[in-house]
């Protein structure tokens, strides 16, 4: 490095830095222009929560409701149906029948 550059070289350096900060102000993970990034990643991040929230609560719901002292008989009975796959007589049932799956006809049956 020539004689005549060694003064300006802490000069070069801090203008480089500060250079790179006001670059990195504007435009980094937590820069000025990248607000509206974080406030729509909030605001789905804040759906998500309240949307959960709610999950949380009807499963609460429904725990308190199984629990054997507050027993609900009309909820334990809805669970054991579904699980077991059985039908009240008084229930009206609908059957739907789906089509068999069709053979592939364009190979030759052996």
């Amino acid at each position: 490095m020539p004689e005549w550059m060694k003064p300006y070289l802490p000069s070069a350096v801090l203008a480089l830095s500060v250079l790179y900060l006001g670059v990195q102000a504007l435009t980094g993970q937590y820069g000025l222009l990248t607000g509206d990034e974080r406030a729509a990643t909030l605001a789905k991040r804040e759906a998500a929560a309240e949307r959960l929230a709610a999950e949380r609560q009807d499963l609460e719901l429904r725990v308190r409701y199984l629990q054997t002292n507050h027993l609900s008989r009309d909820l334990l009975e809805e669970r054991a149906r579904v699980l077991l796959g059985y039908a009240d007589p008084a229930d009206h049932v609908i059957r739907v029948s789906l089509p068999a799956p069709a053979a592939d006809r364009s190979s030759p049956a052996l």
